[in-house]
C-alpha cells in the first residue's frame, strides 16, 4: 500500500469491526468506514477541497474527523487536526461553530454533532448521509503530502512507512484493536492509532474515559514515550 486511500480500497469492505467509539457507542464495520470516507471525500469536493488543499479538523475522538481525513487523503488534500490553521475547509464540533463565523471568503465551514445555526454552514452528517458513494478520481503519489502539523508536512508514504513499522513492533493483526487515548493533533497518534490498525486489518478502539480496554497497543500519554512518540520519530 502506497498511499492513505489503499487503505480504504473496494476490497476491504468486509463486515470485520474497524472502528468503535464506546463513549457514544458507535461501530463501523470495514463496509461502513470505506464507504462512508467516498462520502466524507464527496462532500469535501463539495467545499471546494481539491488536491493540495488544505482541511481543518477538530481533533476530537469520533468518527466524523477520521473520516474527513480519510476523504481529504482520497483527494490529495492536506488534513490539519487544528482548527485554527487557514484551509478551503474546516470540520469542527456543532459546539464550535460560532467559533468560526468570521472565515475569511472562499473558505468553508461544516459541522458535526447536530445541525447547524447558520445556513451558510454545512450540515456534516446530513451531507455525507446523502453522498453518493463514488469513488475518487484523484491520483495521488506517495510523496503528496497527507498531514501538517507544527507547521510540517507529513506525505502518504512517510505516514504509511510509520505505520508498517508500528504494526511490526507491535505484531499487530487482524484480531487486534488499538485504544487510542491521546489527541489526533499528534502525529503519532494517527500513524499508531489509525494508520497502524487499519493496516493490520484491525480496529481502532477509542475508549470512554479512563475506561480500562483490551488492546494489543494503547496509543497515549500513559504509555511509555517509546510507544506514543516513536511514531513521530520516523520522519
Amino acid at each position: 500500500m502506497d498511499v492513505i486511500g489503499d487503505l480504504m480500497a473496494r476490497d476491504r469492505r468486509s463486515d470485520r469491526l474497524a472502528l468503535r467509539v464506546d463513549g457514544p457507542a458507535r461501530t463501523y464495520t470495514y463496509h461502513d468506514l470505506i464507504t462512508t470516507s467516498y462520502k466524507a471525500g464527496n462532500v469535501l469536493r463539495y467545499l471546494g477541497v481539491r488536491k493540495g488543499a488544505r482541511v481543518a479538523v477538530d481533533p476530537v475522538s469520533l468518527p466524523e474527523p477520521l473520516l474527513t481525513f480519510l476523504g481529504a487523503a482520497q483527494l490529495g488534500a492536506v488534513s490539519a487536526f487544528d482548527p485554527a490553521v487557514e484551509a478551503r475547509a474546516t470540520v469542527v464540533a456543532v459546539a464550535r461553530e460560532s467559533e468560526f463565523d468570521d472565515l475569511p471568503p472562499g473558505q468553508k465551514l461544516a459541522v458535526f454533532g447536530g445541525p447547524p445555526s447558520s445556513p451558510a454552514t454545512t450540515h456534516w452528517e446530513q451531507e455525507v448521509w446523502s453522498e453518493n458513494p463514488a469513488v475518487h478520481p484523484e491520483v495521488v503519489a506517495p510523496d503528496d503530502p497527507a498531514l501538517v502539523a507544527d507547521d510540517r508536512e507529513v506525505t502518504h508514504g512517510d505516514l504509511l512507512d510509520a505505520a508498517r513499522g508500528v504494526v511490526a513492533d507491535f505484531d499487530l493483526e487482524a484480531d487486534d484493536a488499538v485504544a487510542v487515548r491521546s489527541s489526533l493533533s499528534r502525529p503519532g497518534t494517527v500513524v499508531a492509532g489509525v494508520l497502524a490498525p487499519l493496516l493490520a486489518g484491525g480496529t481502532i478502539q477509542i475508549p470512554a474515559g479512563d475506561e480500562a480496554v483490551e488492546a494489543a497497543l494503547s496509543v497515549g500519554d500513559g504509555v511509555p514515550e517509546s510507544v506514543a512518540l516513536a511514531p513521530d520519530d520516523a520522519w
